[in-house]
């Protein structure tokens, strides 16, 4: 009798403690639902590769977009009144966003593909500089007015057009005073990061912010999920084709004399690898911690890396380029002890290869024709040559 006691006296301790356990598990487990119903949000956007921003639904239509530089942005809907959520020192974008002045070039191709260039009311490139025929065509034509470079802009002609929203690179950061100023006379500055992002289809994946803005999220999704096949059905065809290992170092020279070069493991090296080279830069040690995607380092330091590349790809974008090998030696005679001159293996991008930001396939596949002897065709990549 005493030992049947015991029994059930153990199972009544035991029972009692399973009990408390699961009610405090079940009570530490509401605690954090009820804690996640205090923010108000009731979605988020699944990102598959970007990481430079965030978005947060939150009830009646309203977003809340974070981008990684601190920038905090609510999309109040139509005919709705501004809310903060709580959320501190925010941006309010009212829909619907018709007139945008556009300061960030690489972004007028996502606009394009998701057929929103009505929407684009001012830029800070000229026609001349965009590679997008349709873009020039609106420029030349005034349907997108040019209002002058990113930091010094037309104020009173941004104005003039009703510009509800402006959409800057990180330039912006260089001139902060205009950034002030379009806040200060009412517009709102969205500074898009896309170009910090370590996987290409990261960069391109901002089209669905743009969509978000613009009501196009269909159609931003369909658009970005049919980019992804693409470059993953290019990916699998390039991984059953023999990998040369060439090395790849791409970089122009600046104006003060250092050479700017694309860090390890950002986007742009990460194509190269996906086109199966490697990044001649690879091991490059860094002294700045920060998010940008290039750095400049001085001339030894990439006579160490580079000299041995098997190609060079001299970046275009900010000076135009270089035409010929002549050209690039005339920046620096050492270059005449590169392997890659001594070989011709040296190429040049032109405008269209950073601008027309959705061609992630074609840019690839480009970046293979070069590696493997067939660069000829190529759309985004020219060879230099004696002249």
């Amino acid at each position: 009798m005493k030992k049947t006691f015991e029994k059930y006296s153990i199972r009544l301790i035991l029972l009692i403690c399973i009990s408390g356990f699961l009610a405090f598990v079940i009570a530490g487990c509401a605690g954090r639902v009820a804690e996640d119903n205090k923010t108000g949000i009731v979605d988020k956007l699944d990102l598959r590769y970007a990481t430079q921003f965030s978005v947060d639904y939150y009830p009646d239509g309203y977003i809340h977009i974070h981008v990684e530089d601190g920038n905090e942005y609510i999309i109040v809907p139509d005919g709705k009144e501004k809310k903060s959520f709580n959320i501190s020192n925010v941006t309010f974008i009212s829909k619907p966003v018709d007139d945008i002045y556009l300061a960030a070039s690489s972004a007028m191709d996502l606009f394009l593909q998701l057929g929103c260039l009505d929407n684009i009311k001012a830029c800070s490139t000229s026609a001349e500089d965009y590679s997008m025929q349709e873009v020039k065509d609106r420029i030349d034509n005034d349907i997108i007015s040019y209002v002058g470079k990113y930091s010094a802009p037309d104020y009173e002609k941004v104005l003039n057009l009703g510009c509800d929203l402006s959409i800057e690179s990180t330039m912006i950061y260089h001139s902060p005073e205009i950034k002030e100023q379009l806040e200060k006379l009412g517009i709102p500055v969205l500074v898009e990061r896309s170009s910090y992002e370590e996987d290409p289809l990261g960069r391109l994946e901002w089209i669905r912010l743009y969509g978000i803005i613009l009501g196009k999220e269909k159609e931003a999704d369909q658009f970005f999920e049919e980019q992804c096949k693409a470059v993953e059905d290019l990916q699998k065809k390039l991984e059953n084709d023999k990998k040369t290992g060439k090395s790849v170092a791409f970089f122009y020279i600046s104006a003060n004399g250092y050479v700017n070069v694309r860090k390890p493991g950002d986007y742009l090296s990460k194509m190269i690898e996906m086109a199966g080279g490697s990044y001649a830069l690879e091991n490059l040690q860094l002294d700045e911690d920060n998010a940008l995607s290039t750095i400049n380092i001085n001339w030894e330091d990439f006579y160490r890396e580079a000299k041995d590349a098997d190609i060079l790809i001299y970046n275009g974008t900010i000076d135009g380029g270089v035409n010929s090998l002549d050209e690039l030696i005339s920046k620096n005679e050492l270059f005449k002890n590169f392997k890659a001159v001594k070989d011709g293996n040296v190429w040049s991008t032109d405008l269209n290869m950073f601008q027309e930001t959705s061609k992630i396939t074609e840019v690839v596949e480009d970046f293979y024709k070069v590696i493997n002897e067939a660069g000829e065709d190529a759309v985004y990549l020219k060879r230099c040559s004696h002249e």
